[in-house]
């Protein structure tokens, strides 16, 4: 083991042990992959005959937020005791020598993640046909959990918070203006307050043949309307690239059939449809809020960096919920070889380094390098990216002047600042276009295959 994982398997030993009252033995430390807000890990442990597996999820070192992460323990607590499948929690603190960190220890929870096995592997045929009914029923059990103990929750109004947010990074959008302004104009009548779980979504659901084993990663828990979990599991990029609504493997009327099973309360498809597309806007902020932690210099990190290309994927979402989303051409090719130098030329050289991290390196790695290979894919999708921005990002950028001019707006900052004061219409045909072609000339360079 390394340095790191010898000084975790000491600290979760010395935790286990003051829990216990038993010796306890600690290896087989791992890092798990995604999370690009915290870590996670998992080890086997051993106390006499007694052997399991634990997981730790931890703040990264330096970046500690200890009352988030006593938050998410309270959480656990008030869910276990609804009867929530959540994970048991052994043990949390500030900090544990040798893990450096705010942390929650619980035990592991047999089951699958990874939400691309679970919308297509064999294995989980007979569970997806009832899945989307089973997280209705799984949100109305959360909903309805005590919240006496969950008084230190944020339970600001979340519309006004990501408007904030987003407002913070001083980078006027067009289809975030449009989008903050439906949700001013539609908004539905509040629920009562209730415990919203906040990222529930495959992914965070641990699942096996038989359906739901455990709702993990509650750090963003607060207290609001409860619609809010519903609307968030069909945004778009939770289905992860399948056409089902409701987590790309059911209807939203499944999923409204199992929260009124569980509730006694059906909410109404406008409901659903205002809290999808609040979700949808959610998660084009967090995305860029995510990409700032590493652009400001707080946290230096790959994962957190690429989050920023993908804010165009959340765009062209909530154009498309929204029903604005226009067709737009793709400019032609507008790159050349270099007369300077020799070949290869520069997408060639990416073109073949790409393709040799993805086969020769990439299949050599052992499949305990789980890490290892989620961030070589990482890797590669930014080399992609750099790949087409070469190719025809220039081009693209002059279509979209010439659309926004052709509206009449200066650039984007001009449209934004429009639509927030009022003196444009997003459904205008001509805002329309210029919304559109910004964003899909986005998508096209950092993912084209987010396109429909």
């Amino acid at each position: 083991m390394s340095a790191e994982t010898d000084g975790l398997a000491a600290g979760i030993g010395t935790v286990l042990t003051d829990v216990t009252g038993e010796s306890v033995e600690v290896g087989d430390v791992r890092r798990l992959t995604g999370g690009a807000s915290r870590e996670t890990w998992s080890a086997r442990t051993r106390s006499g005959t007694d052997e399991r597996t634990v997981v730790l999820r931890r703040d990264p070192p330096g970046h500690g937020e200890p009352d988030r992460m006593r938050a998410e323990a309270a959480c656990l607590r008030a869910a276990a005791d609804a009867g929530v499948p959540v994970p048991r929690l052994i043990a949390a603190g500030d900090d544990a020598v040798g893990i450096g960190a705010p942390y929650l220890l619980t035990d592991l929870v047999p089951g699958e993640a990874i939400a691309r096995k679970v919308q297509r592997d064999p294995e989980f045929a007979d569970a997806r046909l009832r899945l989307a009914r089973e997280m209705g029923r799984v949100l109305g059990m959360i909903h309805h959990t005590e919240t006496g103990s969950l008084a230190m929750l944020d339970r600001r109004d979340p519309l006004d918070l990501i408007e904030s947010i987003y407002l913070g990074f001083d980078e006027p959008r067009p289809a975030v203006e449009a989008g903050l302004r439906w949700l001013r104009d539609h908004r539905p009548d509040r629920r009562p307050d209730a415990l919203v779980h906040g990222d529930f979504r495959l992914g965070n659901i641990l699942v096996d043949a038989t359906g739901i084993r455990g709702v993990l990663d509650w750090e963003l828990a607060h207290l609001g309307d409860p619609i809010e979990d519903l609307g968030w599991l069909c945004v778009r990029a939770w289905r992860f690239g399948r056409d089902a609504p409701v987590a790309g493997i059911g209807s939203r009327e499944d999923l409204l059939d199992g929260y009124a099973e569980a509730t006694g309360l059906r909410p109404t498809m406008d409901e659903l449809h205002w809290w999808e597309v609040f979700g949808t806007l959610r998660w084009l902020v967090f995305s860029r809020l995510q990409a700032q932690r590493h652009l400001g210099g707080e946290e230096h990190s790959l994962e957190l960096a690429a989050v920023g290309r993908r804010v165009c994927e959340s765009e062209y979402d909530l154009l498309l919920v929204l029903g604005l989303l226009d067709d737009v051409a793709a400019a032609p090719t507008s790159s050349s070889p270099s007369a300077l130098h020799d070949r290869p030329q520069v997408t060639e050289i990416l073109g073949l380094v790409s393709e040799t991290l993805a086969g020769d390196v990439l299949g050599a790695l052992p499949p305990e390098k789980a890490r290892e290979r989620y961030l070589l894919r990482i890797c590669l999708n930014l080399l992609g990216i750099v790949s087409r921005e070469i190719d025809g990002g220039s081009g693209d950028e002059a279509v979209v002047q010439e659309t926004l001019r052709a509206a009449g707006y200066s650039g984007e900052q001009d449209l934004a600042a429009r639509l927030r004061d009022g003196s444009a219409e997003p459904e205008d045909t001509g805002v329309r276009h210029a919304m559109s072609a910004a964003v899909i000339a986005r998508l096209r360079v950092a993912n084209p295959r987010h396109l429909m």
